[in-house]
């Protein structure tokens, strides 16, 4: 599934007004907002609405279970049920231990380059894509506030090999079809030194687990 990108102005993780009895909170990663929200439109999910923790959070996984377990319980009296669009996400097993403890579905799967991929084929293509560096639409756009400043490479590109020299590539994994970010992508990979693929992958399994919903 994908569609075009959707505007700036479109995300909205505050401001949830419809509440009650069959309502849904997606309790989510903020680098997947546009991509629930994209999901949500095209299959006319009105019940379900959205709530995102910081994206740079997956900077300190270990803050992540932390933080969902309070995102539930502000969020719990409101709604019938709560998804967490997380996958493991680096918890190492602490946030599925706590969305167990909290009674929430959480999404299946390691990481987002997982589940955009499809769990199946990533977990298939893990022994052949050992030495592949995996960029998302989100951190195609996101990738000096992600990368390149928090590795200090804008200060020391000397860093660069340090960093990346047991990688052979950069997979650049589409959810949707934009020219620029590809381009950009593109760039990414000639500034790391890494040879470049571009895969559309969609939403992948997010798509089909927020349909579920």
């Amino acid at each position: 599934m994908t569609v075009a990108p959707l505007d700036d102005r479109a995300l909205t993780t505050d401001g949830l007004t419809a509440r009650g009895t069959g309502r849904v909170l997606v309790l989510a990663c903020g680098a997947l907002a546009r991509e629930i929200l994209a999901v949500k439109a095209q299959a006319g999910l009105g019940h379900v609405d959205l709530a995102c923790l910081p994206a740079i959070l997956h900077n300190t996984p270990e803050k992540i279970p932390a933080a969902v377990e309070a995102a539930v319980a502000r969020h719990q009296d409101d709604y019938e049920d709560i998804f967490v669009a997380y996958a493991d996400c680096g918890t190492g097993g602490l946030l599925q231990a706590a969305c167990a403890r909290l009674g929430v579905r959480m999404l299946d799967g390691p990481h987002c380059y997982s589940f955009f991929e499809g769990n199946e084929i990533f977990a298939g293509r893990s022994e052949s894509e050992f030495t592949a560096f995996y960029l998302t639409d989100f951190l195609v756009r996101q990738f000096d506030a992600f990368v390149t400043k928090p590795l200090g490479l804008d200060r020391h590109p000397e860093l660069r090999d340090t960093y990346f020299g047991h990688y052979e590539k950069l997979v650049y994994q589409a959810q949707t079809e934009d020219p620029a970010l590809t381009e950009k992508a593109r760039k990414a990979a000639e500034f790391l030194g890494l040879a470049f693929e571009r895969r559309v992958t969609g939403y992948g399994d997010l798509g089909a687990a927020l349909m579920r919903l």
